[in-house]
């Protein structure tokens, strides 16, 4: 049985099935919503009308994925989890009829539910939150109806900031309310002081230090202004950036073992800790930190998309496991382009760890080759061992994927001194001489000898 229909659960599913036929296994997933197997990533994309159509998310449609011989129930909500007994209550929610299904083997896959504070008015229209297909349509109608063309994004995290391009791509004067001292707090603040510069300069206005305290709204009941303790921003329309949480409320329940940031629990085979039928996966599971050395809750397609795989193939008779994370992710707001992996300093002395950062300015392409773009790189490595731990880039031209480098470094256990006699590509319209990433290696080499003499 599969329980979700996003990332983690379909890939469960689909890698399930082409290893057993119907014959051999059974399988019953359910879905509340309408749609599987689309790119929720994707989203803000549709909105700002990069991507033109909403289908075009869609990878496989609940038709698809029933021709596979998978007794897809969509518009079908799991209400209770009886872990002892090994079934699960559902409630059809077109129908209202309520049913226990039993399984033998059982995959979570329930993603995460954004965060929605409980302040006055954030139920009222106009207010939306930008998690499903059915919320992003929600949202693209709403901007039909608005009266007028001014967008508040409550939130600076990646959401937030995509949230805000699609709003000032389709024309609205946009207001981003910030709780944090900078936007993208998955940055060191003097990182994300350059987004922030950034987008003051394509025409948003970030308000920092800023948490919301209710929602405005005019007779006719639809939202007209956000309030904080300082102020109020007039807005036709409010999109929720705020972040989101793993859905365990079920799982917690049940019992079943949960982690510090409240995902759920697993093994390297992502079977639930302590329970030999139950595997979880996606944005509803905590992940072992490879860096850090302690769980967190990341939620990425990647990821989940990686764990639907592991789990189908265990599932499904066959052998998988997933080691763990650096943290890897990247954004962008118009052309800038935000990137980050590994820790930041407040994760290095969170786990104890001293550190030396090392910060560069310098450009995607060589200097003098046309379109060279800056961009600015910043590493963390551990003091005196040089290990590196973390590096954070904002920038231009092809400044957001040159993380993968780093994201390798840190999965390989790398020194930043290693890391200098990286064999890169080179040529100029791609990299300086000396690629960026590199170039903050070797000051960071230069930061963990002083701290070692020190």
């Amino acid at each position: 049985m599969v329980w979700g229909g996003a990332g983690g659960g379909w890939p469960a599913a689909s890698q399930a099935r082409r290893l057993k036929g119907p014959d051999e296994l059974e399988i019953v997933a359910f879905e509340r919503g309408h749609f599987t197997s689309y790119s929720a990533c994707g989203i803000p994309y549709w909105v700002s009308g990069d991507v033109e159509k909403r289908d075009d998310l869609v990878a496989r449609t609940p038709e698809e994925h029933r021709a596979r011989s998978i007794d897809l129930r969509t518009r079908t909500e799991v209400t209770e989890i009886d872990v002892a007994g090994q079934r699960v209550r559902a409630l059809d929610r077109d129908g209202g009829e309520t049913y226990w299904t039993g399984f033998d083997k059982l995959v979570i896959a329930t993603g995460a539910r954004p965060v929605r504070p409980e302040l006055p008015g954030m139920d009222a229209p106009g207010v939306h939150g930008v998690q499903t297909l059915d919320d992003g349509q929600a949202l693209l109608d709403s901007l039909d109806r608005a009266p007028g063309r001014r967008a508040v994004v409550v939130g600076a995290g990646y959401i937030g900031v995509e949230m805000a391009e699609a709003m000032l791509t389709r024309g609205f004067e946009v207001t981003v309310l910030n709780r944090g001292a900078q936007p993208m707090a998955t940055l060191d603040p003097d990182m994300g002081r350059l987004v922030h510069d950034a987008m003051d300069g394509l025409g948003i206005t970030t308000v920092n230090d800023a948490a919301v305290t209710r929602i405005l709204t005019g007779a006719d009941g639809r939202v007209t202004a956000v309030a904080t303790d300082d102020a109020s921003y007039p807005a036709d329309v409010v999109v929720l950036g705020i972040g989101v949480e793993p859905e365990t409320t079920l799982a917690r329940a049940a019992g079943l073992p949960l982690g510090p940031h409240g995902g759920l629990l697993t093994d390297l085979s992502l079977r639930v800790v302590g329970h030999e039928d139950i595997w979880a996966g996606g944005d509803c599971v905590e992940v072992l930190d490879l860096v850090a050395g302690r769980t967190r809750h990341i939620a990425l397609g990647t990821h989940a998309n990686k764990h639907g795989q592991i789990i189908g193939a265990n599932v499904g008779g066959g052998y998988g496991t997933f080691p763990g994370v650096v943290g890897t992710a990247v954004s962008k707001v118009c052309d800038l382009e935000i990137a980050r992996t590994g820790l930041r300093e407040k994760d290095a002395r969170a786990v104890g760890l001293r550190y030396v950062t090392a910060t560069i300015e310098s450009t995607g392409r060589a200097g003098y080759y046309p379109g060279a773009q800056p961009m600015t790189v910043k590493m963390l490595a551990e003091y005196r061992t040089g290990r590196l731990l973390g590096v954070q880039i904002v920038g231009r031209d092809g400044a957001a994927k040159r993380v993968d480098i780093a994201a390798v470094a840190l999965t390989a256990g790398m020194t930043v001194e290693a890391m200098t006699a990286l064999d890169l590509g080179y040529a100029p319209p791609f990299s300086p001489v000396w690629d960026p990433v590199l170039v903050a290696a070797r000051k960071a080499v230069t930061a963990v000898r002083k701290a070692g003499t020190a």
